[in-house]
């Protein structure tokens, strides 16, 4: 067990390499060091990771590896697809999708879908339109931010929503009536 004098915070993935094991939080957003060729099972007690704002074309399938990791931010990049081997990520509880303008979220649904940990999922400002029609199969999900997109309407069947307890749609594009609709229709769920 890693006692908390030993907690570190990472900035640079050359620090992190001196001693992988102690590593927990890994912040490499903006890094310049190629990060396709990083070896992730040496990383096996990061429970945070963020790749924000790197472009990548693709997420690195060694993520997928991480046995305790809780919260990964793979905003601003390039990738069209997230990894099938995610579904191994048994600990991941938050995922930040922000950003993302390449992504085709209907393609993607499954994969994320059988996260069961999973708890929170940030999906803002990545200019959707409209919810992909297997959106519902996040109901495990207790938060999904929606913020900064596009969406003009809400049709998410109240019956396919068993843990959900926020959904946050502010800076969208609903006329206040249907914010008043929507509001009646799924009470405190919705927040605007």
């Amino acid at each position: 067990m890693i006692s908390s004098q030993e907690k570190y915070e990472f900035k640079s993935i050359k620090e992190a390499n001196v001693n992988p094991e102690k590593v927990l939080r890994l912040n490499l957003i903006d890094e310049t060091e190629n990060i396709e060729n990083i070896d992730w099972k040496k990383f096996k007690n990061l429970e945070y990771l963020s790749l924000k704002n790197l472009h990548l074309k693709g997420i690195p399938n060694g993520i997928g590896l991480l046995p305790k990791l809780k919260i990964l931010d793979v905003s601003g990049n390039d990738f069209k697809f997230i990894p099938s081997n995610f579904t191994q990520l048994t600990m991941l509880e938050e995922l930040f999708l922000n950003d993302e303008k390449n992504i085709d979220f209907s393609q993607n649904i499954d994969v994320i879908s059988k996260i069961k940990s999973l708890k929170i999922l940030h999906i803002e400002n990545d200019g959707l339109k409209k919810l992909p029609p297997n959106f519902w199969k996040l109901n495990y999900l207790e938060s999904v931010y929606l913020n900064n997109n596009q969406l003009k309407e809400f049709n998410f069947p109240k019956n396919k929503i068993n843990n959900l307890k926020n959904i946050y749609l502010d800076n969208n594009l609903f006329v206040p009536s249907d914010m008043n609709r929507l509001n009646s229709q799924y009470g405190t769920l919705l927040r605007f």
